[in-house]
């Protein structure tokens, strides 16, 4: 079984400007996935796709196998992921001569995850045939009981109603929060299909505390912090 990773970080983030070279806890927040990725010793490659030229050198520093120079149309705010982890998947096939059978892509934004969590990802995929799987957590907000939606007469309604009320949250559909952490794909699944979710998906389920995507500067520093309490502890 071929395996390869990619890591795709684009160069123009708003909310945390320059987030994925930026120091976290003394390092670029894009080493930590890449050092993930080589803990599991799952990978032919590691491959790094963004349209910034200090990312790829950053990422080449930090141990990653192949860089992909992402297209303009897609590393802009609008562009959807798909296609350009599907980029850079076909990319590293070329210039690595490889057929992979399975493509796992993380976030450069999830350095919490554990190399574990990626080994079990895949072992979901490949021991149940599926075509992809993605990764989350209990949400914390159900939308059977206290989510709500604003309908067209402005009036506040739950987003999801079942045909008995629901009067406790615990008594609600388990739902969950994709934390965008880890996306593993069949190659055909991947290389044949613009969305995540597909007839046979299936999710594998990650803790809060290794489930924070860093979007935002309060993300950014809950995240620091909670790698000093790891730090401490260990």
């Amino acid at each position: 079984m071929k395996r390869l990773c990619s890591i795709c970080a684009r160069g123009g983030s708003k909310g945390v400007p320059n987030k994925n070279i930026r120091l976290l806890n003394g390092r670029p927040l894009i080493s930590y996935s890449i050092e993930h990725a080589k803990e599991t010793g799952l990978f032919e490659a590691i491959a790094v796709s963004s349209d910034s030229e200090e990312i790829l050198e950053v990422a080449r520093a930090s141990g990653a196998d192949i860089l992909v120079k992402r297209p303009p149309e897609m590393a802009s705010d609008q562009a959807p992921k798909v296609p350009a982890i599907r980029h850079c998947f076909t990319e590293a096939e070329n210039m690595l001569g490889i057929v992979f059978d399975t493509s796992v892509d993380l976030d450069a934004t999830s350095p919490l995850r554990h190399a574990s969590d990626i080994v079990r990802a895949v072992r979901l995929l490949e021991d149940t045939g599926v075509s992809n799987v993605i990764t989350g957590m209990p949400a914390r907000r159900s939308p059977y009981f206290n989510l709500v939606e604003i309908n067209e007469r402005g009036v506040a309604e739950l987003s999801k109603r079942l045909p008995a009320p629901v009067v406790r949250r615990q008594d609600s559909p388990l739902c969950y929060d994709m934390n965008g952490s880890i996306y593993v794909w069949t190659r055909s699944a991947l290389l044949e299909n613009d969305t995540l979710f597909l007839s046979d998906t299936r999710l594998y389920e990650m803790p809060e505390e290794r489930s924070i995507d860093i979007d935002h500067e309060l993300e950014w520093e809950w995240v620091s912090f909670l790698m000093n309490k790891r730090s401490e502890s260990q």
